[in-house]
């Protein structure tokens, strides 16, 4: 009796063990905070102080109440410094508002989008001041408040420009820069359009801090940002006034004049500086109030019924006229819409636009070919880009993979590559257009790195795993849909300026329900990637993915390609060196020599890369749990006890988990304890099994 309730007790430790080790990884992971908020503020913890409310799913920070402050928050502190050295981080914010008059009364005094380390009202006062300050606190270096505000009211004693205007504020209602309100258009960029704040018109701003200057960017919401920001580049220095963390939220008041300032999305991140693309800017509520009666007459109603209907006719007889003289002239050389394209229009690219932005897709722009097609560098509209030309495919799988893309183009991850469009002549090829990331391919990093300073160090090998594993953990379970990329391998993870890996190439990739199994029987890959069972059975799933992780894993700690002509596979040769107690005999040999280089760590990473490989899928971690690990490698308490221990056993036991690689159940993975026993347990024979730990969705919603 004593000796199972010890057994009871260990199994209870461990579990709990389990459960603090995923803790401190998922706190490890949120670093960097991202979050979009399209019009769903009911499902968010938004903190709301004063007279902020809200009210069908839309923040409203002020209303036709005299002398009142709206604040609202996001719920939780935002780091602003690095750790490592007090560094600033960078942040980008996007945000969809309104600011509408009441009907009789006098306007004043706007909003403004604020940094402050309280979240509470302390004796701020409203009216000139937002809700940001008082009379004594104005100026005061100890305020630690950033604020860009939106002011809708001339006021002299701040030596304000005029009554439409937007300032950067620090601890202070004197401004650093303001500007009028609006943005630099027309064809040449350099015409200044004004946008009048208190119109009732939405309005879309961007915020972009490098740690050293700021920009800020408005326009009409459902309009492209403009090339030129309003406040373009200006210096600031924030080491002062940031403190490590902060919170970020917006302030709004109304004085003896008063306005109804809304909020109807919002993004955030210190990591992602597209995250804006993410805001949806279609089917908002409009707050613009009539302008006069006339438009409310009967006749006036009638009359402009009738005349567009006559215009719409016109238009349609027009329009008919043309497309088909179009179509006869042309005889399909130029780029025509076929009835199927219509749906995804909205992610189209003109061709010609993609022409000129390849130089007539000129060899001299090829940075990459593959199976499926060849990829070209180009610069659209000012921005590099790298542009896909896919292979011909028939139309329905066009179509098919199309519809595929238009729902992948809406996933926002800081380790994905950012989808930007798509371009097809009549009867051409399929074009896919992509952010271009400036230090190329893994692929190329590793096999094809002359020189010996490029080659990538330990820390930088190590880092790409784990914002590879982070992007494939969205795909699996940070969307709406369970999607599959089916072609994981070290070609199509890119590093972008800052060395950091994101995961791209979708040209294979499925999207799944949530709980479903794959139906899809066609065998899909890259020889030496592929699971045994896709082979088998032709059925992809997450564990799929998983396998060709663990290969990228080991390819990337070794050096070595899956297959080589005439050697073994490098999944059978690692393991073979493992059997045998030679493991560090796999490591690539131009790390051993670097500074950093952990013996201990590269082992611990070789596990994790045979055990995501292994041939039952039933052993194999899922993503989050494969995540858990490689933020944890370097924290892993290894003392002499458990260095002999080893992998073997816990593979060769793979029946002791109950696990069946043909079962279409879900899989009941291996908790995070298991995992680690599979290098530091020492009786190959014995093994513990605990309750899976359940997904937690926070933990992965961090990057979208």
């Amino acid at each position: 009796m004593k000796m199972m309730m010890m057994v009871h007790d260990i199994h209870t430790l461990f579990f709990f063990m389990a459960i603090l080790n995923l803790n401190i990884a998922l706190l490890s992971c949120v670093s960097a905070t991202e979050f979009v908020y399209n019009r769903n503020f009911n499902s968010t913890n938004t903190k709301l102080y004063g007279n902020a409310t809200i009210q069908n799913s839309i923040l409203s920070l002020t209303n036709q109440t005299y002398f009142s402050i709206g604040r609202a928050f996001y719920p939780f502190k935002i780091p602003m410094k690095k750790q490592s050295n007090s560094t600033l981080l960078p942040f980008s914010t996007s945000f969809i508002f309104s600011i509408a008059p009441i009907k009789n009364f006098p306007i004043a005094h706007g909003f403004a989008l604020f940094f402050t380390p309280v979240m509470a009202i302390h004796g701020e006062l409203s009216g000139n001041y937002m809700g940001l300050f008082n009379r004594s606190t104005a100026g005061n270096a100890s305020n630690h408040v950033f604020a860009i505000e939106f002011d809708d009211f001339r006021n002299e004693e701040f030596n304000e420009l005029n009554d439409n205007h937007v300032g950067v504020d620090v601890n202070s209602m004197m401004s650093e820069y303001s500007e009028p309100a609006g943005f630099w258009g027309g064809k040449d960029g350099e015409t200044m359009e004004e946008l009048k704040l208190a119109s009732g018109e939405n309005y879309q701003v961007w915020i972009e801090f490098d740690g050293s200057h700021i920009n800020v960017t408005m326009a009409i919401a459902g309009h492209r940002k403009p090339q030129r920001p309003l406040i373009h580049n200006k210096p600031i220095n924030l080491s002062g006034v940031f403190l490590d963390e902060m919170y970020v939220g917006f302030s709004g008041a109304t004085g003896r004049m008063v306005d109804e300032c809304r909020i109807l999305a919002w993004s955030f991140s210190n990591s992602n500086f597209s995250i804006g693309d993410a805001l949806h800017t279609n089917r908002l509520p409009l707050f613009v109030h009539p302008k006069a009666l006339v438009y409310r007459s009967k006749y006036f109603i009638l009359g402009v019924i009738f005349g567009g209907l006559i215009v719409i006719g016109c238009g349609t007889l027009v329009f008919m006229s043309l497309l088909l003289r179009s179509k006869g002239k042309r005889g399909g050389k130029d780029e025509q819409v076929e009835d199927w394209e219509l749906e995804y229009w909205p992610h189209r690219i003109s061709y010609e636009e993609i022409c000129v932005a390849t130089n007539g897709f000129s060899e001299e722009n090829v940075i990459g070919n593959g199976t499926s097609g060849r990829v070209y560098k180009g610069v659209l509209k000012g921005v590099e880009v790298a542009v896909k030309r896919f292979n011909h495919e028939t139309q329905h799988e066009m179509r098919e993979f199309l519809a595929e893309i238009s729902s992948l183009g809406r996933m926002k991850h800081r380790n994905l590559v950012g989808f930007r469009g798509w371009s097809k002549k009549k009867g051409g090829k399929l074009i896919l257009v992509y952010d271009y990331m400036g230090n190329e391919s893994l692929d190329k990093r590793i096999f094809e790195c002359e020189d010996d300073t490029m080659i990538l160090s330990w820390e930088l090998r190590l880092s790409v795993l784990q914002n590879v594993a982070c992007g494939i953990l969205y795909l699996h379970e940070g969307w709406e849909f369970e999607v599959l990329h089916r072609d994981i391998k070290a070609s199509n993870v890119l590093l972008d300026k800052d060395m950091n890996a994101r995961l791209g190439d979708f040209g294979l990739a499925r999207l799944h329900r949530q709980e479903n199994v794959s139906d899809t029987t066609r065998v899909i890959g890259t020889l030496g990637y592929m699971a045994p069972e896709l082979v088998r059975i032709g059925r992809p799933s997450t564990a799929t993915d998983v396998y060709s992780f663990g290969i990228l894993i080991l390819e990337v700690v070794c050096g070595r390609r899956p297959i080589v002509v005439d050697k073994p596979a490098l999944v059978d040769w690692v393991f073979s060196l493992m059997e045998k107690g030679q493991l560090s005999f796999a490591v690539d040999e131009r790390l051993k020599n670097q500074s950093g280089f952990s013996t201990e760590e590269v082992e611990r990473v070789l596990h994790l890369g045979l055990l995501c490989a292994s041939s039952d899928p039933g052993i194999r971690p899922a993503m989050r749990q494969v995540v858990k690990i490689l933020e944890g490698i370097r924290n892993c308490d290894c003392n002499d006890s458990c260095i002999n221990m080893s992998l073997l056993g816990k593979i060769n036991s793979a029946a002791s988990w109950s696990r069946s690689s043909t079962s279409s159940a879900t899989v009941n993975y291996p908790t995070f304890d298991e995992i680690l026993q599979t290098k530091f347990y020492s009786t190959a024979s014995q093994s513990f099994s605990y309750p899976s730990l359940q997904p937690d969705s926070e933990s992965i919603s961090e990057g979208r």
